[in-house]
């Protein structure tokens, strides 16, 4: 098994239908929650939605760069969420998660190990591989955020 498919099993797992890690996934965590729960703050917690926005931020912005575009991506923007007026619009922003958590999964798997240890844009940034296994610890961390802040909204319900 390459390193690649090693990481893109692992971001399989986190995302879309993953158990061992965290015993869920973001798509399993996010399926039953609507405008309303997307949107509530829990005391000085992020919603629900901003965590939402600011993964699919990074999974955007790194997919570019997979596929060869620059990083342009910015920590100061991620949490930068739009209004979200509808639950049309908030089933959108999960389905585009969800959508670029596929893509990304995907080209993962196709890369060589050899590109993995090409460094990730710049040398400052360290290699492919070091920059997925961050995106997948960064990706569990607010995984695990969501499903608490999920939690508290259910229990003041």
């Amino acid at each position: 098994m390459t390193n690649s498919l090693s990481i893109s099993e692992r971001l399989q797992e986190v995302f879309l239908d993953g158990k061992l890690v965290a015993n869920t996934n973001y798509k399993e965590q996010l399926s039953d929650v609507d405008k309303e729960q997307a949107l509530m703050r829990v005391g000085q917690l992020n919603s629900i939605a901003m965590l939402t926005y600011h993964i699919n931020y990074y999974l955007d912005g790194v997919l570019r760069v997979l596929h060869g575009g620059p990083l342009d991506i910015h920590d100061k923007y991620s949490f930068e969420i739009p209004i979200i007026n509808s639950e049309n619009e908030w089933q959108n922003m999960k389905n585009k998660l969800l959508s670029n958590a596929e893509q990304f999964i995907a080209v993962v798997a196709k890369l060589s190990d050899q590109q993995l240890n090409n460094f990730f844009t710049d040398k400052k940034y360290g290699t492919y591989q070091r920059n997925l296994e961050v995106m997948i610890e960064h990706s569990y961390y607010h995984l695990g955020q969501i499903t608490l802040i999920k939690k508290l909204i259910l229990l003041n319900k």
